[in-house]
């Protein structure tokens, strides 16, 4: 499978209507009894906010997954995933499922890494500088934590899927079990060296012990926030967004499952 070629200097391919996609997102979510809360508007744009507690209730503690998408406006594959997500459903039945479908829609219209003023939301989880990093602060603040997090992303120079780990207690790894799914879909990113770091087999373990980074992401932010696994998903975005949509959708679905290969 080739790259289409259409990425020089930035993400120049297929792009979504945000509010469309959102709208959709709602219908689906109301539509499998899912509630859906606002926690930040700017103009006509909501930030949303969707919860689905256990269908099933085992006596255990539920495990508490959370998945977002869309912080980067140049990356429409993730809000496409989570409305994908949403309809589909097929989330463990005992698990409590918190999904935010975008956290930048104003990017989106702009079609635009950043947010309105210029600023890279994904490095703002420390200074929280913008008013959408504070409000979604807050959310996270007034949740309990979670067992696993999904930031799900693109990457416009990539050769194939890859993700980054956060797993400082050295619980099961997640990693293989979601590059074999996303892999059935689309292309590896094969390269020793990804973003600078060192990878291997699309997967990049990261060292979260490093608080004195300046320029915090969401998942440096979540795993020393009360989340102690998680993963930020990558897929190619030199290749067709409907291909990237469906591996984002089977990384998370198998990632979900919890079933380690």
């Amino acid at each position: 499978m080739q790259k289409l070629g259409l990425n020089h200097g930035g993400y120049h391919g297929e792009t979504i209507d945000i509010r469309a996609v959102l709208g959709d997102v709602q219908d689906a979510a109301r539509a499998h009894g899912w509630s859906c809360q606002p926690f930040h508007q700017e103009g006509d744009h909501e930030w949303l906010a969707l919860h689905r507690p256990p269908v099933v209730r085992t006596g255990a503690p539920a495990p508490r997954i959370y998945v977002s998408a869309g912080i980067h406006g140049d990356e429409p594959a993730g809000p496409l995933a989570a409305l994908q997500l949403i309809r589909e459903n097929s989330w463990p039945a005992e698990a409590e499922v918190f999904l935010l479908p975008c956290l930048n829609p104003v990017g989106f219209t702009l079609n635009r890494r950043a947010n309105a003023g210029g600023l890279d939301l994904n490095r703002d989880y420390r200074s929280a500088a913008a008013a959408e990093t504070r409000a979604h602060i807050a959310w996270l603040e007034r949740q309990q934590g979670f067992d696993l997090y999904l930031c799900l992303h693109e990457d416009w120079e990539s050769h194939g899927f890859y993700l980054y780990e956060q797993n400082p207690d050295g619980q099961v790894s997640l990693a293989e079990t979601i590059i074999a799914a996303a892999g059935r879909i689309c292309p590896v990113d094969p390269s020793e060296i990804i973003e600078g770091r060192a990878a291997r087999h699309g997967i990049i373990r990261l060292d979260p012990s490093l608080p004195e980074r300046p320029d915090w992401p969401e998942g440096l932010y979540l795993i020393h926030h009360g989340s102690r696994l998680g993963c930020t998903l990558e897929a190619p975005s030199d290749f067709p967004l409907s291909l990237r949509v469906r591996a984002l959708v089977q990384a998370v679905t198998a990632a979900s499952a919890g079933k380690p290969v």
